[in-house]
């Protein structure tokens, strides 16, 4: 068994699901779980339906029906009978949506995204399904929802990993293709949808790779492999041949888009390799994750965050910052939603960078300042740099001004005034 992995870039239009069907027709892989993500920025879409209906908006259906719209169109272009089973499928999922919305009494803000935001993996696996079947072969969709268990924490559900294994084992044939949504689970005890977070695709290959004891995983992108730095940032990028696991969860633990932070630690847990290939270009080797060197070539790492947050706290009796200070920092940044990207203390200030995403930062920023002097830097960038030359440290901060500095080992983080 191999799993693939394709993710909203690749399957944006009819192209993308053509070549789809090209790519596992010319890499003829069976057997083999394909897990597919939603079609383009359509969670982006889905966000916004459950924005407005959240909100009593009245345009809410006129979102809903762009958003089946384009996936209609797309059809269309795959499909030349009007009567083709597709369309029908499509037209329960939109019934099915519609049902939710109309009966659906919840107004938890979580649980209405995660029913609603469901439906992108849905459409976009039921079009690549049929036209999978249609271009011959030995296909069947799989709603992922029977297979993965989580707790009900909705947004970012908690795998149940015997409940997940057993429904794996006792629901995919090891014959032929199984085609089956990312990012999606259901939570066990009432079996509503749960998400696994953004980009929780390349995780759901990684929990079938690792259920299943697959011989690897493989991630198609719509880049070369994984590049020393984002090359819409950065010039001179190289692609990275090889990448032990240790590394690649550092490089994913500072935030390389390429991989997602859970995916790695079940594959390493059963030394099942990671190959990510780019997607317009399968003949291509890309990039192989597992056992071996840190890295190949021997480069220096980028890693940038824009639009990051830096609060710096001190005391406001001119104390120590003690623990029990700092205990309350953690439990305010937790409560507030803030993902914390780097930390530093000394005897009389903490320093913390924040991805503000939520835009919790008002709320959070008046609890501080009843217990500290807080000072908050906006709009801040937060570089994080793997095997650095003092070259390559210095192109990158070069006429910016350093408001923060930690090195520990191979890892140097800087956070730099302003963005880009």
């Amino acid at each position: 068994m191999k799993v693939y992995k394709f993710g909203g870039a690749s399957v944006k239009d009819a192209k993308g699901v053509k070549q789809v069907v090209n790519i596992l027709k010319l890499t003829d892989k069976e057997p083999l779980v394909v897990v597919v993500s939603a079609m383009g920025k359509t969670t982006n879409a889905l966000e916004q339906v459950v924005h407005s209906y959240l909100s009593k908006d009245p345009d809410c259906e006129a979102y809903i029906s762009e958003i089946f719209g384009m996936h209609l169109s797309i059809a269309r272009e795959l499909f030349n009978k009007p009567s083709h089973g597709v369309f029908e499928a499509i037209t329960q999922l939109r019934q099915g949506l519609s049902d939710f919305i109309r009966q659906n009494k919840a107004t938890e803000h979580a649980f209405v995204y995660d029913q609603i935001v469901s439906y992108g993996e849905l459409l976009s696996t039921t079009i690549v399904a049929h036209y999978c079947v249609d271009s011959g072969l030995n296909l069947r969709w799989q709603d992922v929802r029977q297979c993965i268990k989580t707790d009900a924490t909705y947004r970012e559900g908690v795998v149940d990993w015997p409940a997940t294994q057993k429904a794996i084992k006792q629901t995919i044939n090891h014959k032929g293709i199984t085609l089956t949504q990312g990012f999606l689970g259901s939570e066990t005890k009432h079996n509503f949808s749960t998400t696994l977070g953004r980009e929780g695709s390349d995780y759901t290959a990684a929990i079938f790779a690792y259920c299943l004891n697959a011989l690897s995983v493989t991630i198609w992108k719509d880049v070369p492999g994984v590049l020393s730095a984002d090359p819409r940032f950065f010039k001179d990028t190289v692609l990275l041949e090889h990448i032990s696991y240790s590394e690649a969860i550092e490089l994913a633990f500072y935030g390389a888009s390429v991989i997602h932070p859970k995916t790695l630690q079940p594959l390493q847990r059963k030394e099942i390799p990671l190959f990510v290939r780019p997607f317009n270009d399968p003949a291509a080797s890309g990039t192989r994750v597992g056992p071996g060197p840190d890295l190949k070539p021997q480069v220096g790492c980028i890693i940038k965050k824009e639009q990051q947050v830096l609060i710096q706290l001190s005391a406001l009796d001119f104390n120590f910052m003690m623990e029990d200070h700092i205990g309350d920092v953690f439990k305010w940044l937790h409560s507030f939603q803030m993902k914390v990207e780097l930390i530093q203390n000394s005897a009389i200030s903490f320093s913390v960078c924040v991805d503000n995403k939520y835009n919790r930062l008002p709320d959070l920023v008046t609890q501080l300042q009843q217990r500290f002097q807080v000072l908050v830097h906006p709009k801040v960038t937060l570089l994080t740099l793997r095997h650095a030359s003092s070259k390559l440290i210095q192109s990158s901060t070069q006429g910016r001004d350093v408001l923060l500095r930690q090195e520990s080992g191979n890892t140097l983080q800087l956070v730099l005034q302003g963005v880009d």
